[in-house]
């Protein structure tokens, strides 16, 4: 386990924090040039990555897990707090010996940090050739040859269509098992201290037909769990009137599809397919999504549920759409349906604009309430361009955010340690994802609640689900033994 005094808390090999890296691996396929992509941030960086990297392989590039080796270099950035920048803008600084002995090399940022920034990067840092926003992958053939005759490119226009829906991703960085699908781009929500509506733009939802066969497809190249993604996923809808034109000049049936109707056809893609989505918004993540959950045995029992605070008027402040009150309704809806054994995470922010110690209690209150899993911790970082920055004073000293901050982290520590030694002595279903991190000799995976189980290997397939007896845990880890292959 580990204990961190800023940013995150709570983390073990599937709980990703924003800091975590992503690069591409080798692929070889004969073309001429090699693209190297590092990912910082969400998973949806991550998914997006993958769809840059399908679009040039249609245009003459493989892919290489060595920047030394690459032709073109992309930074997928994050702009979600300053620190995730700070990373980028070092990460450029040691690739500039690189581009200095190969001056051909393309170096672009993509992504949110190129939407906040736009050309702004080509004036602040020289190496920087190519800047192109989340909306703007289908323009990196025509941007790269741009920077190939000589001139830098930049294309970050904000779409209110583009979802990408109909390119195959080609998998980064993959165990073969699990697998992203994006369902949605962007975000209508405006919480004062997020800058992804500026940086993804408005809301748009996938065409659910792409989507299920997106999943049918993995399935039958042997995923056996797809994560269903969106920045607010509970507000997918999608119907001929919003989403496709061309179907309504057919005049075809209008259609809304909801997003537990959605959840609901992937389920129904295999019984062996496990499937999980993030991120839910407490304000809009209905019955109706957690009565399908319940019904399908395949859709896991875990969901992430940020709170941001536990205080009203601060999640008034920030824009939340709900009280404290309300979000424990939600949490005991959620307990009353799928019962206490689904998992609950959440994201945290400490130090928010005028927060008083009072306030900050009511924090520690909630999760004593709550009881999550585990959770993502920070203090608050102010953002520029959003409506906290321009409306609120960033008044709560660095001192006072990093001891709340610890004081939560030390709280969330005790509470992820009580709940899995809940599961201490039950027998969990598992989906093997691949060796565990520190022995070859053991396998890891999760549970439906998304708890990671390592056990001794036997005769266990990767790809395939295990019966296993938990013995023992810590906070982050659920040990055990197989007793029975599915």
């Amino acid at each position: 386990m580990k204990e961190l005094v800023e940013d995150i808390g709570i983390l073990d090999e599937a709980h990703q924090p924003c800091e975590v890296v992503k690069t591409t691996e080798n692929s070889h396929t004969g073309q001429k040039r090699k693209l190297y992509i590092e990912s910082y941030g969400c998973q949806m960086n991550f998914s997006d990555s993958e769809i840059v990297a399908s679009i040039l392989q249609k245009t003459g590039f493989d892919t290489t897990s060595r920047a030394e080796e690459a032709d073109v270099i992309f930074l997928n950035t994050c702009s979600i707090r300053e620190k995730a920048e700070q990373t980028v803008r070092n990460r450029l600084t040691q690739l500039n010996g690189l581009k200095k002995q190969k001056p051909e090399l393309t170096v672009g940022i993509l992504g949110c940090m190129a939407e906040r920034l736009k050309t702004q990067w080509l004036d602040e840092e020289k190496i920087v050739d190519l800047v192109a926003g989340p909306d703007a992958y289908r323009d990196l053939p025509q941007l790269i040859q741009q920077v190939d005759e000589g001139d830098k490119a930049v294309n970050t226009f904000l779409s209110r269509e583009e979802t990408y829906g109909d390119i195959t991703p080609v998998r980064l960085n993959s165990n073969g098992v699990t697998a992203f699908i994006s369902i949605m781009r962007g975000c209508d929500n405006m919480c004062s201290f997020c800058v992804v509506p500026f940086t993804r733009g408005r809301e748009r939802s996938r065409d659910p037909h792409s989507i299920v066969a997106e999943a049918r497809d993995l399935f039958t190249k042997g995923y056996r769990e797809v994560t269903l993604l969106g920045q607010n996923v509970d507000s997918y809808k999608w119907s001929p009137e919003e989403n496709n034109k061309a179907r309504l000049e057919k005049k075809e049936p209008t259609s809304v599809v909801t997003f537990a109707q959605l959840l609901e056809q992937v389920a129904l893609v295999h019984p062996d397919l496990r499937v999980r989505f993030s991120t839910s918004h407490p304000k809009d993540i209905t019955d109706d999504v957690l009565h399908t959950m319940a019904r399908h045995e395949n859709i896991c029992k875990y969901i992430h549920l940020p709170v941001q605070s536990g205080n009203s008027r601060i999640l008034e402040l920030m824009n939340r759409g709900y009280s404290r009150e309300w979000y424990l309704g939600k949490v005991a809806r959620i307990r009353e349906i799928l019962g206490d054994d689904c998992g609950l995470s959440s994201d945290m922010i400490t130090g928010f604009c005028s927060e008083t110690e009072a306030e900050h209690q009511e924090t520690l209150s909630l999760m004593d309430m709550v009881k999550y899993d585990f959770a993502y911790m920070f203090y608050y970082s102010e953002r520029p361009g959003t409506l906290a920055a321009k409306k609120l004073s960033d008044d709560v000293t660095e001192d006072i955010k990093k001891r709340r901050l610890q004081e939560i982290i030390n709280k969330q520590t005790r509470h992820s340690l009580e709940r899995y030694q809940r599961d201490v002595g039950k027998v969990e279903k598992v989906l093997i994802e691949g060796d565990s991190r520190r022995s070859a000799d053991f396998w890891q995976g999760r549970t439906s609640s998304n708890k990671v189980v390592v056990f001794a290997k036997g005769n266990e397939q990767k790809g395939t689900y295990v019966q296993v007896r938990i013995d023992r845990c810590t906070g982050a880890t659920l040990f055990g033994q197989a007793v029975q292959s599915i």
